[in-house]
């Protein structure tokens, strides 16, 4: 059994959307990053970096923090959604999610939405990064379906970061393919559970 713990953000729901799609039981803690509860000590003994999410496997007594090691870990212990054959390239994209996608996009979200009128500077350079960043995804989906050419760990990664569009003042219209691949994704019935964990923690199976 798998306990995640989580909450509402891109980073969480990276896992949650997995392991849905996985369709493997585990168990959800809500970690409510407003109230703090991530700096508690013991969330620290799960996560040193005091981020969500992480997970313990009560297998094996793994415990990981860090959404995209937790994402190779799930995957190549349930042998979905990272295909052999394309792994290096799955990594390559993954790690472009961790090292920029996503940080640039959560800057993004700081000024653009949470801190508007700060400073101009940080709203010009975090849009412009967003827009640029969009058109590497448009460019790259490009005549594929997914990230890779087939559904992996790479797409789950990034999509949760394109939900939130709005915060980043993008227009999908402008990114056709991105918006595709998009829509796409979002129909899944389990990208649709995972998105709302911790939302409906009672609507998870548990045990």
């Amino acid at each position: 059994m798998i306990d995640l713990y989580t909450w509402n953000t891109p980073n969480g729901r990276k896992v949650s959307i997995l392991l849905e799609e996985l369709n493997v039981p585990y168990n959800v803690h809500a970690v409510d990053i407003t109230k703090g509860e991530q700096l508690e000590a013991e969330f620290l003994t799960i996560s040193p970096n005091n981020k969500i999410p992480a997970i313990r496997d009560n297998e094996t007594g793994v415990t990981l923090m860090e959404s995209g090691a937790i994402l190779i870990y799930l995957a190549e212990k349930y042998g979905q959604f990272l295909p052999r054959e394309n792994r290096i390239e799955i990594y390559e994209w993954l790690m472009w999610q961790m090292a920029g996608f996503g940080p640039m996009l959560g800057q993004a979200h700081h000024f653009l939405k949470y801190n508007r009128g700060v400073s101009t500077y940080a709203e010009e350079r975090y849009g412009e990064e967003a827009r640029r960043l969009y058109g590497v995804l448009d460019r790259r989906l490009e005549g594929r379906d997914y990230i890779i050419g087939e559904y992996t760990i790479a797409d789950i990664a990034c999509w949760p970061w394109v939900s939130r569009y709005e915060w980043q003042e993008i227009d999908l219209r402008d990114y056709p393919h991105v918006r595709k691949w998009y829509q796409r994704i979002a129909a899944r019935p389990a990208v649709q559970r995972g998105y709302h964990v911790p939302d409906h923690v009672n609507d998870i199976p548990q045990g």
